[in-house]
């Protein structure tokens, strides 16, 4: 419904928005977000949060307002790859989230525990609840995009984003190795389950370009990303290579200042 608050609770109406009869976690009634990504892996060391990044730098490019939610509470990440060290403000009835340099607005646990490198142990549960309340209570503003970095795997957190949250879709972010259909199909059947459309595909790490001759070396195996994307009718793709670029643009923070065509295609695609 176009007029649709994702407050459940409060309306009679059975729409797409009721999965399993679990209602939407309201809105944040001082926040407005048009679309919702969820950026996810089937298993840990692919390089989902980078890629997470990447995709708000080139939306934010295209003129979009940008916001990402960190939902990988006991990896968080995203902050880092920002250069984010502020802590985020608020009370006990909302939360402000900080903000890049481009504006992108940014919203992780690690802005809110008083060490960044303090651990986060808290059984399912309570993680389920810090993603609810990163949805409801953190006054996002007027936003056109939210990328959710979700953990790796099937578990906890991404059933919460899955249901709670109104995601529009997801990316799946991959690596080359032979195992790859395996992960992928993990990720798709649970997205297939949760009625949650895949919109594109990212092989990272997929080869190595030479500084010297230019030529392209696949470090981790050949590519199988076109035949897996074909295999699941998925239509939008990115390859991206192995960068010393990229890791340290991460390790600096300074994402922002890092620039790829492959990203800027996709996110065209997604936010379009």
């Amino acid at each position: 419904m176009a007029d649709c608050n994702h407050d459940c609770g409060s309306c009679g109406e059975s729409c797409e928005e009721r999965q399993g009869g679990i209602p939407k976690a309201p809105m944040n009634s001082e926040s407005k977000i048009r679309k919702v990504i969820g950026v996810v892996s089937g298993k840990g060391g692919v390089g989902k949060s980078s890629v997470t990044s990447m995709l708000a730098v080139a939306a934010s490019h295209l003129g979009k307002q940008v916001a990402v939610m960190d939902a990988d509470i006991t990896g968080p990440s995203i902050p880092k790859a920002f250069g984010i060290t502020d802590k985020a403000m608020g009370n006990d009835e909302i939360i402000l989230p900080q903000a890049t340099k481009g504006g992108i607005k940014i919203m992780s646990i690690n802005l809110l525990l008083e060490n960044e490198t303090d651990p986060v142990v808290w059984r399912g549960p309570v993680l389920s609840n810090v993603i609810q309340q990163f949805w409801s209570n953190v006054v996002w503003g007027d936003i056109d995009v939210m990328f959710v970095d979700m953990p790796p795997g099937t578990g906890d957190v991404a059933l919460t984003v899955y249901q709670t949250l109104p995601v529009d879709g997801i990316v799946i972010v991959t690596s080359p190795q032979e195992l790859v259909g395996m992960i992928v199909e993990k990720a798709y059947k649970m997205a297939e389950m949760m009625n949650v459309p895949v919109l594109g595909i990212v092989e990272n790490m997929s080869y190595f370009r030479c500084p010297d001759c230019g030529s392209e070396h696949a470090i981790f195996g050949e590519s199988h990303v076109e035949e897996v994307a074909a295999s699941y009718g998925i239509k939008n793709i990115a390859k991206l290579p192995i960068d010393p670029a990229l890791a340290a643009a991460c390790d600096n923070g300074t994402i922002e200042d890092y620039r790829t065509d492959a990203m800027n295609r996709l996110a065209d695609a997604l936010i379009r």
